[in-house]
């Protein structure tokens, strides 16, 4: 029984450092990647659509990114998100594609995103430690209703901040990272 809570505990450990990683790879370094636009989501008919799903997303040269809508009529709502968004890009359109040059970073830019980074990567430790905290009260309810020891309670409990403390460390490993990738010039 205790081995199921820690295994889920694991499972949902696992996916908040994934999320975390895939927030990452959403700030954009100074290179052109596709993924800066994960983040994007238009007003597409009233309902908020991801940018990915309403047109095709290239990056056909290291510091240009292309996007051509499926749609033409969305064209001029897609560069109003973009230029609404927090990516600091300024988009141009040519009527059936939208060029998004991106632009070389400065130093303030850098460490303003390396603020935005570390955010992210502290909603993602916190979110290990809310899975922590329900793995220990499940574990306590356990205990309350006499399926479980108060040993197997307490090695079950030093477990699960074992693998908090590995998740977190994966975040910070993540962190240090993409602090590098932002910062190299």
């Amino acid at each position: 029984m205790i081995e199921n809570f820690i295994g889920d505990a694991t499972q949902r450990m696992d996916k908040s450092v994934e999320a975390t990683h895939e927030h990452f790879n959403s700030v954009r370094t100074g290179r052109a990647t596709p993924a800066l636009l994960d983040r994007i989501a238009i007003d597409y008919y009233g309902t908020p659509t991801p940018l990915k799903n309403l047109a095709t997303i290239g990056a056909p040269e290291p510091r240009l990114l292309t996007i051509q809508p499926f749609d033409p009529t969305s064209i001029k709502q897609i560069e109003k998100t973009i230029m609404e968004s927090d990516l600091g890009l300024t988009p141009s359109n040519d009527g059936k594609l939208i060029r998004l040059p991106i632009p070389q970073l400065t130093e303030e830019r850098r460490k303003e995103l390396v603020k935005v980074v570390r955010q992210m990567a502290e909603e993602g430790r916190v979110a290990v430690r809310n899975v922590r905290r329900d793995a220990i009260k499940h574990l306590e309810d356990l205990v309350r209703n006499g399926d479980v020891g108060d040993d197997d309670e307490r090695a079950a409990e030093s477990r699960v901040q074992k693998l908090t403390d590995d998740h977190t460390a994966k975040i910070d490993e993540l962190l240090k990272r993409k602090e590098a990738e932002i910062m190299e010039v």
